[in-house]
């Protein structure tokens, strides 16, 4: 049905300008720090990021020129057929095992899989919930 994975998460605040995620992949790029996922929004005179890497301890070294303050965290990262439905029964599993969705965020605009991150209340039984 879906495959999960935990991934790393790096969030911080950055003013809110043009050039922003211009300068934040510049950063990342020359540290060859590949991005597998990114959520940039605008929070009033704030932008916040939330982006996901193999290695956060590279990308806040490579983000340290920002002088923001850098907070890691864990997400899960859920696979899935992009077919009608099946992000409702990785919700529906969830919710029966009691876990709460706190974020989430996804695309499946090419090919058969949907990729989906959720920041959850408890991953473990999340996992959990969703390999049975």
């Amino acid at each position: 049905m879906a495959k999960v994975k935990t991934v790393k998460l790096l969030s911080f605040t950055l003013p809110n300008k043009v050039g922003q995620l211009a300068a934040v992949t510049e950063l990342l790029g020359k540290a060859d720090v590949s991005i597998t996922a990114l959520r940039a929004a605008d929070a009033g005179s704030n932008a916040e990021f939330l982006l996901a890497m193999k290695n956060p301890a590279k990308a806040k070294k490579a983000l340290a020129p920002l002088g923001v303050e850098m907070k890691e965290s864990d997400a899960l990262c859920i696979e899935m057929p992009n077919k009608a439905g099946r992000l409702q029964k990785v919700a529906k599993k969830l919710a029966v095992a009691g876990v709460n969705i706190q974020s989430s965020w996804a695309t499946a605009f090419t090919g058969k899989t949907a990729s989906c991150l959720f920041v959850t209340s408890d991953d473990k039984k999340a996992i959990a919930a969703l390999r049975k």
